[in-house]
């Protein structure tokens, strides 16, 4: 399966408790399938304080920390670069490079 969705791609959420939210996709796992959308699907971790070897103070925080879960790429949506919009991507062929396209208004995406 090609890969769709890469990161600092603008997507919106299609399904799920953050349905019709917007955000900058933050890194892709293509093998399992998801990606991690700023600022959206927010879980709690609690994390213990660590500490570098050396070091005075602790090098990461403890407590309950929260951050961007993991969504299925089933669940985003590429936005349209022209009006902003859902589109499926479609794949274009020119000069024997591979350019992603935008369904919706035909516009390559990168």
């Amino acid at each position: 399966m090609p890969r769709r969705i890469k990161a600092d791609d603008q997507v919106v959420v299609i399904g799920g408790k953050d349905r019709g939210k917007r955000g900058k996709v933050l890194r892709v796992e293509p093998k399992q399938h998801r990606c991690y959308v700023e600022g959206l699907n927010i879980v709690k971790r609690h994390q213990r304080p660590r500490q570098v070897a050396g070091a005075q103070r602790a090098e990461q925080v403890g407590g309950v920390i929260e951050k961007e879960g993991p969504i299925h790429l089933s669940n985003v949506m590429l936005l349209d670069p022209k009006d902003g919009k859902p589109t499926r991507l479609g794949v274009e062929i020119a000069d024997g490079k591979r350019y992603r396209t935008a369904k919706r208004s035909g516009q390559r995406v990168d």
